[in-house]
């Protein structure tokens, strides 16, 4: 089985940055995908951004050019560097990995951007 745990959330002020971590854990040799969500209060969760195995990226339109998504394949972490926060970005963060095990999420960080 896989385990995630994310960090690196908080409350910021609006224009500030954050930068989240989640790193997994567990019997994995194999890590394709990973990626970010957010769900925001009364929403339905979204994506956010995604890292092939490769190092390609995606990103929804509303945070490009302000976030970016790396990875540590040798850490098995994923990152979400943060920049020029907006309200609007307030949510809860998801990490999610496609592993040998399958698809898994971690438990949620919330981020909160003061205007």
């Amino acid at each position: 089985q896989v385990q995630l745990v994310e960090s690196g959330g908080g409350l910021v002020q609006a224009g500030g940055s954050l930068n989240l971590s989640c790193a997994a854990s567990g019997s994995i040799f194999r890590i394709n995908t990973m990626a970010w969500y957010r769900q925001a209060p009364g929403k339905q969760r979204e994506f956010v951004a995604h890292i092939t195995s490769t190092g390609s990226t995606n990103y929804a339109g509303s945070v490009k050019s302000r976030f970016t998504i790396s990875r540590d394949n040798a850490k098995n972490t994923v990152y979400l560097q943060m920049n020029s926060l907006k309200p609007e970005d307030t949510a809860v963060y998801y990490c999610y990995m496609f592993t040998n095990w399958g698809s898994s999420w971690g438990q949620g960080t919330q981020v909160t951007v003061s205007s």
